[in-house]
């Protein structure tokens, strides 16, 4: 009976991280494979070396998330060099653009693959330029399903009224509109979501953004009340949302940014200007 009671006491807090779900969203900043003068990258992007792509999957092994929303990705295969594909399964937009979205999610959790949110590129056909898609998963775990939508919004109106005449708010604006219809049929599933990524917004105060999603359904947002200490310290565009039963479940106090430990301001460029932003859902029995 004493053995039997020591196996149970140390399987208890084994037992107590399965039900937690670490969530994680990471700007990776131009990273790609492709060679310097590529027609494919701006002028003034210089793709990243060797052995900061190795540095870069050094603080994703850190990071250690069972689901990491990747912005700025060049697809899968270079993907892979931060998340292996004995650890992670892969999952990427469709986009033919160099900074894709995608979702890593660990090998031990089966989701599947839902069609990518393309309403998000609000841009007419044939503009020169592509906005990007939102990625959609569901994730099926032990108490059910979990929904996760990875976006990464249009730059250039962190702080302005979505009614400012420039342009990129406009955009942004007629964005609202395809999250607001995914929140909305999430909503009349009853599933839970998760929406996570670079939304390119600050959302202290009473943003309008995050209120017009709010419209939608109640959200809950990880990063209310805090800044990010990333290079030195900045209000948060990276957000983790939650909707439906998922906002009972996030827990805010878990909130996580993974600082890099290169602190001059050229590791800026050849890392990324964004660090992970993490939190841990508990999920039901």
């Amino acid at each position: 009976m004493t053995r039997l009671l020591l196996m149970i006491l140390l399987l208890a807090p084994i037992a107590a991280r399965a039900a937690d779900l670490k969530l994680a969203t990471w700007n990776l900043e131009w990273l790609t494979e492709r060679p310097a003068g590529s027609r494919a990258l701006p002028d003034d992007v210089s793709p990243k070396r060797a052995e900061d792509i190795a540095r870069l999957a050094t603080y994703a092994a850190a990071l250690d998330a069972d689901v990491v929303a990747m912005e700025e990705v060049d697809g899968p295969q270079v993907a892979a060099r931060l998340f292996p594909p004995d650890r992670y399964a892969l999952h990427f937009t469709k986009d033919r653009v160099v900074q894709r979205v995608g979702i890593a999610v660990r090998s031990t959790i089966p989701f599947t693959a839902n069609p990518d949110l393309v309403a998000l590129d609000v841009y007419d056909d044939g503009a020169p330029q592509r906005l990007r898609s939102g990625a959609d998963i569901t994730l099926t775990l032990p108490g059910g399903l979990l929904r996760i939508l990875a976006i990464h919004l249009k730059t250039g109106c962190n702080r302005d009224r979505l009614s400012s005449p420039r342009p990129a708010c406009s955009v942004l604006n007629r964005q609202i509109s395809a999250l607001q219809g995914w929140i909305a049929q999430r909503a009349r599933e009853g599933v839970p979501f998760v929406i996570m990524g670079d939304f390119n917004r600050r959302m202290d105060g009473n943003d309008q953004l995050l209120r017009a999603l709010s419209t939608a359904a109640p959200l809950a947002r990880a990063t209310e009340g805090r800044n990010s200490p990333c290079w030195g310290g900045e209000p948060f565009i990276d957000h983790i949302l939650a909707g439906g039963a998922a906002r009972a479940w996030m827990q805010p106090d878990s909130l996580r940014v993974l600082v890099y430990r290169e602190r001059d301001a050229a590791w800026k460029e050849r890392l990324s200007d964004h660090c992970p932003v993490s939190v841990r859902f508990r999920l039901p029995d």
